[in-house]
């Protein structure tokens, strides 16, 4: 496994998101290497929240799942990126718990998400990055910063009404 941090959220050329990962140095991956893995633009906002250590007016889904684990004295050790097949990438969340040791499938989206809020370490499976790790300069950033999307994502919070999603 390599140990990896998130180096951001960026949007692809199809305006789809992508959660960047870079090794950590002194890994065996090649410097200036970087994972991307597109993901839905609730689990970038939800990513982005957590990096940026922003409140929102309500729990979000992941904040919940912390809240969840505490209540049930379990902890996030890590988060693995394990494999990658037929082009959907895989994790799991090793969970430490009163009971033993528990590993949970996920998306990677969401333990990354999760991983943010715990501090937990994420590492990727040097088989993962061999395959689909590409040149950092490849990878190109949307023009607006991760702040200016959380600020988006807090006004849209303080301005949503429940009757707004009323069918």
């Amino acid at each position: 496994m390599v140990p990896v941090r998130v180096l951001g959220v960026a949007l692809d050329s199809a305006q789809q998101h992508v959660i960047l990962l870079a090794p950590l140095p002194g890994s065996s991956v090649e410097d200036g290497t970087v994972l991307p893995v597109w993901i839905g633009p609730q689990e970038a906002m939800s990513i982005l929240v957590a990096l940026e250590g922003a409140a929102t007016p309500r729990p979000l889904a992941h904040d919940l799942m912390v809240v969840m684990l505490r209540q049930l004295s379990a902890s996030v050790e890590r988060v693995q990126v394990t494999r990658l097949t037929e082009g959907t990438f895989y994790a799991e969340i090793h969970l430490r718990t009163p009971q033993g040791p528990l590993i949970i499938d996920a998306r990677p989206s969401d333990a990354i998400a999760l991983a943010a809020r715990t501090d937990a370490p994420v590492a990727v499976a040097e088989a993962v990055f061999a395959v689909a790790g590409v040149p950092e300069g490849a990878v190109e950033f949307d023009a607006r910063g991760d702040d200016d999307r959380v600020e988006e994502f807090r006004r849209f919070l303080d301005d949503v009404d429940p009757e707004d999603f009323q069918g």
